[in-house]
């Protein structure tokens, strides 16, 4: 008799185990809708995604031992018949280490296009999208690409609010007004969305574009570490909800899981950075397409495989 009373005792409690366990998987998939839905109705009516053009099928190898570059494609397009790419860059994520790097290359590098001769590399996303952007760093950097995202900068603004609630402190040198339609005073602040937006955005000054990239790099990094919090956990299906219409990529959800849950578990917040071309690997000069940045290419190839390829010596090294 009492044997029976243990064992239904016992079911009893497995029984409300798996009920607790199943209110509790309930109560997060109902918050997770309804925070995305809210992300969804702050991301306003974007129609970003409606007027990209269409573009070749992106073409991206598959990753290797657990490495990943995206291509990250910066666009304030309003629907122009040629957009170039505002922004370049390609981020770097290690599977093992639970990395992140970021390399930016320079928009007026002078390369070869595929199908199009020598040009601006920013001109490949205008002729061909992310994929011809995709075949011209492989074919000058021999770099392979696995996705691409493009990020519309009105969404940057939106996004940014979310993850990096605080703001971003930044010191800025001088004043800043001049084609990003507000002015930025200059000095120690706290820049959030749209400033923080403008203050990276901003390239006229004596440094131009070399300046605005380093801005860019130096805002990924501090929002990062802002990023990787309990409070961006709980707020990431929000912060994918403002995100969708801003955001065309073929990045798959397991892979966003992947990395997201990999930043959030690193011990590291720091975004190790490059800028390509690299120092002392260029001239300036003004050709056919304007001024160019002419690349020394062997220089500037060994110098991004080097960067791209020191997490995973780093790991052995470490072993």
């Amino acid at each position: 008799m009492e044997k029976r009373e243990n064992i239904h005792k016992k079911r009893k409690w497995i029984r409300n185990g798996v009920l607790v366990v199943l209110t509790l998987c309930l109560i997060v998939v109902i918050y997770s809708v309804y925070q995305y839905k809210r992300g969804l109705s702050e991301a306003s009516n974007s129609q970003f995604k409606d007027e990209q053009k269409e573009f070749d099928d992106f073409q991206g190898a598959e990753p290797q031992f657990g490495e990943i570059n995206i291509l990250l494609l910066g666009s304030d397009s309003r629907g122009e018949e040629h957009s170039r790419s505002d922004t370049l860059m390609i981020a770097h994520y290690n599977q093992n280490t639970k990395k992140m790097k970021i390399a930016s290359i320079m928009r007026d590098s002078y390369v070869n296009i595929p199908g199009h001769g020598k040009q601006k590399i920013n001109a490949a996303f205008a002729f061909g999208g992310p994929e011809l952007v995709r075949k011209t760093i492989k074919e000058n950097f021999d770099v392979d690409i696995n996705y691409y995202a493009i990020v519309d900068f009105e969404g940057f603004s939106k996004i940014v609010d979310i993850a990096a609630p605080k703001g971003i402190e930044v010191d800025i040198p001088y004043e800043m007004s001049y084609g990003i339609g507000m002015t930025l005073q200059p000095g120690k602040q706290i820049l959030h969305g749209d400033k923080l937006l403008g203050y990276v955005r901003f390239r006229h000054d004596s440094l131009s574009d070399f300046g605005r990239v380093q801005r860019q790099q130096e805002a990924i990094s501090k929002i990062k570490e802002q990023a990787v919090s309990l409070h961006n956990l709980i707020n990431l299906p929000k912060i994918l909800g403002v995100a969708t219409p801003y955001i065309d990529t073929n990045v798959d959800s397991p892979t966003i899981l992947s990395i997201t849950k990999g930043l959030l578990a690193g011990k590291s917040t720091k975004v190790d950075s490059i800028r390509i071309p690299v120092d002392n690997s260029y001239v300036d000069e003004t050709v056919n397409v304007g001024a160019v940045l002419k690349l020394d290419f062997e220089k500037n190839q060994q110098a991004l495989k080097d960067f791209l390829a020191s997490s995973e010596i780093e790991n052995t090294t470490s072993s």
